[in-house]
């Protein structure tokens, strides 16, 4: 996958396309709450692993049952369909059963 970085009306389809997440034009954020630690835990081990296979990572904290991802692509200096590709995979996960 190229690192090219997102049009700007790539970028400003985004809110359609990841209702979910906020975007600064330069990174996809999003903010989830789970019910207690271990189930946060248990969705950032699900996410580390879709990462993995895209080779490609997320900037992320947690806090008890809260976690906070950022997306962007570094080496690129901005969103790239990476990007998109990644915050498409974690949607799907907690479409998976995993509240937000």
């Amino acid at each position: 996958m190229t690192r090219k970085l997102l049009t700007a009306d790539e970028v400003a389809a985004l809110g359609t396309r990841l209702p979910d997440w906020s975007c600064d034009g330069v990174s996809l954020v999003r903010d989830l709450t789970f019910a207690d630690f271990a189930e946060a835990f248990a969705f950032m081990t699900s996410v580390a692993q879709a990462a993995e296979s895209l080779n490609h990572h997320p900037d992320w904290s947690n806090v008890w049952n809260r976690v906070s991802v950022s997306l962007t692509t570094h080496s690129a200096g901005g969103l790239t369909e990476l990007d998109v590709l990644l915050a498409g995979q974690i949607d799907l996960l907690v479409g998976e059963g995993l509240p937000d």
